[in-house]
C-alpha cells in the first residue's frame, strides 16, 4: 500500500483554505475514488488526471486509488486541483520522491495532453497558502507571473505535468517542449478616463464631484439629457488617490477570482471603474453563478467607483440589490455551494433625468410633456431607502452661454486631484488607528465625539429632523461631508458653514 500526500488552496469567496489531498493505492481491483465533498469539475478530475499522466508517458498505477481531501467537511470546486491529484497519485505509486510534497502547494488544471491549464483566483489561493506557513507552489507557467506578486512566495512555474514531476526529482522521461497555456483573461478594454479641463460649466456639480473623491462618499447627479452627468461622473476616478498596497492586493485578488486580471501589470493600483448597462441582471450586478458565487460589478469596484448611469432605468431589484452592500461595504452571497463573502466598498455614482422627457429642470420646465404622475412614477424607481444611503444629491444643468464661452478655462484633473490627495491624508491621520480610511465609513457617533461637547454646529441639522426633512441616517451621512469640506479647506473641524453647505449638497438644495 503507498501513501502520497501534497497541498491545494480552496477559495471560498475571497478567503483561501489549505487542502491536504492525500491518495492511498492498494492492491486491489483497479479503480479511482475520489472523495471530499468536490463539485462536479472536480469529481471530474479523475479521467483528466489519468489521461494526462499517460499522455506525459508515466505509467498510470493499475490499483485500487482513493483520494482524499483534507478536510473532508469543506466544499471543494474547480479543476485547480488536477495537479495536486495527479502529484499525489504519482508519490503514492513511487514514481515521484515523497518526501517534503506535504509542504508544497500545487494549483493547476490538467489537460488530457498533460499540459497545465491557468486557473482563476491564484492571487489570493498563494496568499491563503502563504499565510497558512506554505512557500512552494507550483502553477501553471501562465499564472506564474500573478503567483509571484504575492510576497513570500517561492513559485514554480510548470508548462506540463512531466516537468513537474521532473521538478520533484520523478523520471518523466523526455520532456515534451510545449507552449505553455495562456490565461484567458475577459476584461474588456475601458475607456479613457478624460480630463475634468474638457468640462464645461457645471460648477456645483464639479464641487460635488470633488467632495465625493475626497471623502469617499457616493453621488447623485439629476440633470437634462446632454448636460455632462456620465461626463462628469466618468472622470471620478481620474481624481481618486492610488490605492495602498493592502488595498491593491484585496482588489487585484477580486479581480483573479473573476478572470478579470491580466498579471502582465502587476497589482492593480488604480480605482477600477465599472459602468454595467440598465439591462443587466442582480447576478450581474452583486455577483452569482449556479453552484459557486463569482464577484459581480459591486465586487469589481470595490475601491473603485460604480456608475450606473440613468439609474431610474435599471430594474428595482437591482437597484434594491445595492441598499445592503452600501451599508457594510461587502456581500455574502448564499449558493448551493455555500456561501461566498465578497467585499465591496465602491463609491456609487447614480446619474438621472428629472423626469422621462428629461426636460423638468430646463427653461422653468415650460417644455416638459410629463404628467405630475409620469413624473413621480419615473423618479419613484429610485426608493427612498436607497437615496437616503446617496451623501450628495445635486443637479447638472445645462451650460451657460458665458460658461461656454469660457469653456477650456475649468480646472484640470491634475488640480483637482491634488487637493482631493492632500483631503485623504488629513482624513487618515485624523483615523490613524482605526479600521476606517474614509469620511465615508466612519460612524456618526464617533464624528460627533470629535466635534467636542457643547458644539453648536449642528443645530439646522436636528430642526431638520424634527420636522421630518432628514433621518437620522441622512443626518450622520450630512456631518460626514461636512468633515470632508473641512478636510478639503484645511480645517482640523468642520464649522456652521461646511454643515451648510453638506446640506445643500445632500438636498438637491431644497432645504438650503
Amino acid at each position: 500500500m503507498g501513501l502520497g500526500t501534497t497541498a491545494s488552496v480552496a477559495l471560498t469567496g475571497l478567503a483561501g483554505h489549505v487542502v491536504e489531498v492525500q491518495a492511498q493505492l492498494a492492491a486491489s481491483v483497479p479503480g479511482f475514488t475520489l472523495v471530499g465533498l468536490p463539485d462536479a469539475a472536480l469529481h471530474e478530475s479523475r479521467d483528466r488526471v489519468s489521461a494526462a499522466v499517460r499522455s506525459t508517458g508515466v505509467r498510470w498505477p493499475q490499483r485500487k486509488i482513493t483520494v482524499n481531501l483534507s478536510p473532508a467537511s469543506l466544499r471543494k470546486h474547480g479543476s485547480a486541483f488536477d495537479l495536486a491529484v495527479a502529484v499525489a497519485v504519482l508519490a503514492g505509486d513511487g514514481t515521484v520522491p515523497a518526501a517534503g510534497l506535504d509542504r508544497v502547494v500545487h494549483l493547476g488544471e490538467l489537460g488530457l495532453d498533460g499540459r497545465l491549464q491557468p486557473v482563476r483566483g491564484v492571487l489570493p489561493a498563494v496568499a491563503a497558502a502563504v499565510d497558512a506557513g506554505y512557500t512552494d507552489v507550483v502553477v501553471a507557467r501562465g499564472d506564474a507571473a500573478e503567483a509571484a506578486l504575492v510576497p513570500g512566495a517561492r513559485v514554480h512555474g510548470a508548462a506540463s505535468l512531466a516537468e513537474v514531476v521532473r521538478l520533484h526529482g520523478g523520471d518523466a522521461g523526455r520532456v515534451p517542449e510545449l507552449d505553455p497555456v495562456r490565461a484567458v483573461r475577459q476584461g474588456a478594454a475601458r475607456r479613457p478616463a478624460g480630463d475634468l479641463a474638457d468640462v464645461v460649466g457645471q460648477a456645483q456639480a464639479r464641487a460635488a464631484l470633488e467632495v465625493a473623491a475626497a471623502g469617499g462618499h457616493h453621488l447623485l447627479l439629476v440633470g437634462p439629457p446632454g448636460a455632462g452627468k456620465t461626463m462628469l461622473a466618468s472622470r471620478l476616478p481620474g481624481i481618486l488617490p492610488d490605492l495602498t498596497t493592502a488595498e491593491a492586493v484585496e482588489v487585484t485578488a477580486v479581480h483573479s477570482v473573476a478572470g478579470t486580471f491580466d498579471p502582465g501589470d502587476g497589482l492593480i493600483t488604480r480605482p477600477p471603474f465599472e459602468d454595467p448597462h440598465h439591462t443587466a441582471t442582480p447576478a450581474a450586478i452583486v455577483g452569482g453563478g449556479s453552484t459557486v458565487a463569482r464577484p459581480g460589478a459591486v465586487s469589481r469596484a470595490h475601491r473603485g467607483v460604480l456608475l450606473l448611469d440613468e439609474a431610474p432605468e435599471f430594474p428595482p431589484r437591482v437597484l434594491e440589490t445595492l441598499r445592503q452592500p452600501l451599508e457594510s461595504g461587502e456581500l455574502m452571497l448564499h449558493r448551493a455551494g455555500g456561501a461566498a463573502r465578497y467585499p465591496a466598498r465602491f463609491q456609487l455614482v447614480l446619474t438621472a433625468n428629472p423626469c422621462p422627457c428629461g426636460l423638468a429642470s430646463v427653461n422653468k420646465g415650460l417644455d416638459c410633456t410629463c404628467t405630475p404622475t409620469a413624473k413621480r412614477r419615473y423618479f419613484g424607481r429610485l426608493s427612498g431607502p436607497l437615496l437616503d444611503r446617496v451623501d450628495l444629491q445635486v443637479e447638472a444643468l445645462p451650460a451657460t452661454r458665458a460658461e461656454r464661452r469660457a469653456a477650456g478655462a475649468a480646472e484640470p484633473t491634475r488640480d483637482v486631484a491634488a487637493r482631493v490627495a492632500a483631503a485623504r491624508a488629513a482624513a487618515r491621520e485624523r483615523m490613524s488607528g482605526t479600521p476606517w480610511s474614509t469620511n465615508a465609513e466612519v460612524p456618526g457617533t464617533w464624528l460627533r465625539e470629535r466635534l467636542g461637547p457643547g458644539s453648536g454646529v449642528l443645530a439646522p441639522v436636528e430642526r431638520m429632523i424634527d420636522r421630518g426633512a432628514i433621518t437620522l441616517r441622512g443626518a450622520d451621512r450630512v456631518l460626514r461631508t461636512a468633515w470632508t469640506l473641512a478636510d478639503l479647506a484645511g480645517r482640523t473641524v468642520p464649522g456652521a458653514e461646511d454643515v451648510a453647505v453638506a446640506v445643500t449638497l445632500r438636498t438637491r438644495g431644497s432645504h438650503a
